[in-house]
């Protein structure tokens, strides 16, 4: 049975003694949303697909300005490892700010910084730490990126990036470059010449055989093509690849698979960059996605997560590579006092509590379950992801199969879903091709029975959505289903 939005199971955590509550938006949530579509710019996205106004969020549960209170599957897009203001956060914020610590201090040493490292380096994969160099970027993922692919051009002399279809590693000019959305990708010029590859997908084989052969395909067709003296691929400065795809819709590539990206690249030494932003921190069920397989990548870019809630980046890697000159990639914002601290302890606690075994033990539960909705509701074509990094990929199933049986992409329906998890009480996102799989990214700290009043919500959503005749839409799903701009 569904449990109804309000239920105890929704309840914020009561304000602590001494504490004020969060103060109220002045006005009503239905005027601070008047007065963001007319202040804030045509590319905002999340606002559009979630009009509701939050004002106090705990763990998992956001409540907004109306009062009703909403299971959140998004986390931040994945950066809220341990949900909304977990204490072990606030006691570190609370911490740092009772020191008089400085706040801003560009990039010199400070305890909180020093910190931090010994704690992100007490985590990465054996082998790598050891190694490693760290440098701290602007605050936002796609600046790491920036910083990993300049730095691997300047420690090879070479230009050229390796990418691959479906990725999504930031909207800056080379972090474009090296996504796959053609639409984000339209309007304006990119930089850098990237050679696109192949991704694994077993649902939509870009092969057209699916499976663990479509994996093999994809190996042998990057291994030849690199050695194609005719192939048109001038010696590249590096390969970047993401081990489960987030944007792309929820794809984990497969262990084997990464560690032929492994040998192809360092046997002709080709540096190899795993875009670690939003799987790491526990999220896929090891604290580092690449851990699954094994592999040793040259470097490593962490964001999200790490921050502990706050804006933080940065390129972790083997320190033969270390070629920079001073300030050869720079921001005003890489000392983030706050998020340092932040971050530190969410990695010790991530750690100490064991949160990746159980993502990975939760993550399996709920897909599992979710598979075994296919039957009953057909519209659901895939389920898929790696811990709790879920994708739940919506067909037309009145549609005519491809050669690998998959089924046409629904996205009216997806936007239908999301509109009706909203009106549940539930925040999901969609991603991958055609934005049309919905996208679960719940904080890690998540409990079996959270667990399944959003199994409860999403089924219910998508069983009513599938009911809905295509081009219907009322209340809140009119609102909620504009899509991303």
């Amino acid at each position: 049975m569904t449990l109804a939005v309000g239920s105890p199971l929704d309840q914020a955590a009561p304000v602590p003694s001494g504490r004020a509550a969060a103060p109220r938006p002045a006005g009503d949530g239905d005027a601070v949303l008047r007065r963001q579509r007319s202040r804030e710019s045509s590319a905002r996205t999340y606002a559009r697909s979630f009009p509701i106004v939050p004002v106090r969020a705990h763990g998992m549960t956001v409540e907004g300005a109306d009062g009703r209170r909403y299971l959140d599957c998004l986390s931040g897009a994945g950066t809220l490892a341990l949900g909304h203001n977990h204490p072990v956060v606030l006691e570190a914020l609370r911490r740092t700010l009772d020191s008089g610590a400085p706040l801003h201090i560009l990039d010199l040493a400070t305890a909180e910084k020093d910190d931090f490292t010994n704690a992100l380096f007490d985590t990465l994969p054996t082998g790598f730490a050891d190694r490693a160099r760290i440098h701290f970027c602007g605050p936002a993922g796609t600046d790491a990126v920036e910083a990993a692919l300049k730095l691997m051009q300047t420690a090879t002399g070479r230009r050229g990036v390796l990418a691959f279809t479906g990725a999504y590693h930031g909207m800056t000019a080379g972090a474009l470059a090296a996504t796959g959305n053609v639409a984000v990708k339209e309007p304006l010029p990119t930089a850098g010449e990237v050679t696109r590859l192949p991704y694994p997908y077993p649902y939509r084989c870009p092969f057209g055989v699916g499976g663990e052969r479509g994996a093999e395909l994809s190996a042998v067709y990057t291994e030849r093509l690199l050695d194609d003296p005719s192939g048109g691929v001038v010696a590249p400065a590096a390969m970047i690849v993401e081990a489960v795809q987030g944007e792309g819709g929820a794809v984990p590539a497969p262990d084997g698979w990464l560690r032929e990206m492994r040998r192809i690249t360092a046997e002709r030494s080709i540096p190899l960059i795993v875009d670690e932003v939003q799987t790491g921190v526990g999220r896929t069920g090891a604290m580092w996605a690449v851990q699954h397989s094994g592999i040793v990548p040259d470097a490593m870019v962490l964001s999200k997560a790490i921050g502990g809630s706050l804006p933080l980046a940065v390129v972790v890697y083997r320190d033969d590579y270390d070629g920079w000159l001073p300030g050869a990639h720079t921001g005003t914002f890489r000392g983030n006092t706050l998020a340092m601290a932040a971050g530190a302890a969410t990695l010790r606690f991530v750690a100490a509590e064991g949160l990746a075994e159980r993502a990975a033990a939760v993550g399996a539960r709920i897909t599992s379950r979710l598979t075994a909705l296919r039957t009953e509701l057909p519209v659901i074509g895939d389920v898929r992801g790696r811990g709790l990094m879920i994708g739940v990929e919506l067909v037309d199933p009145a549609g005519e199969p491809d050669a690998c049986g998959a089924l046409p992409p629904a996205p009216e329906l997806a936007v239908r879903v999301r509109a009706g998890c909203l009106e549940r009480g539930l925040i999901v996102e969609l991603g991958g091709r055609h934005d049309t799989v919905v996208r679960l990214l719940p904080p890690l700290t998540i409990s079996d029975e959270q667990a399944d009043a959003v199994l409860d919500r999403l089924t219910d959503a998508i069983a009513a959505a599938a009911s809905t005749p295509a081009g219907t839409a009322s209340g809140t799903a009119a609102t909620a289903g504009q899509g991303r701009a």
